[in-house]
């Protein structure tokens, strides 16, 4: 994973894990990779790594278990509520870049109905 400059390293993990988990990548119940682990896949340091995970578990995306490791959330309504979540932040972005570039609402929704069907 390349890291951007824009963002701390430890927001760019946790959003990855969260796409993996909204994504089904990750399953309910799911072990992550341990700290060490990861941050060695990752080129980055451990500590970086233990606050994504924190910071997940803080929103209650994974759980830990002492000495077992941390785990996807098994709460599916937790699961669908970050899923809902992201795809509305995609939509708000589209939309706020195809109205920056001079589209209008009906402009956006005959464009996107024509992708639907393929044309």
């Amino acid at each position: 994973m390349e890291f951007k400059d824009n963002l701390p390293i430890y927001v760019q993990i946790k959003n990855l894990i969260k796409k993996k988990i909204a994504s089904g990548e990750l399953k309910k119940g799911e072990k992550l990779p341990s700290v060490r682990e990861f941050s060695t896949k990752l080129k980055t340091n451990p500590n970086t790594v233990q606050r994504a995970y924190s910071e997940l578990e803080r929103e209650d995306l994974v759980f830990t278990q002492r000495g077992l490791g941390t785990f996807v959330s098994e709460d599916e309504k937790t699961i669908l509520e970050l899923k809902k979540n992201m795809a509305s932040n995609i939509v708000k972005s589209f939309l706020h870049d195809m109205i920056a570039i001079g589209f209008k609402e009906g402009e956006i929704l005959d464009l996107i109905k024509k992708n639907i069907k393929g044309e």
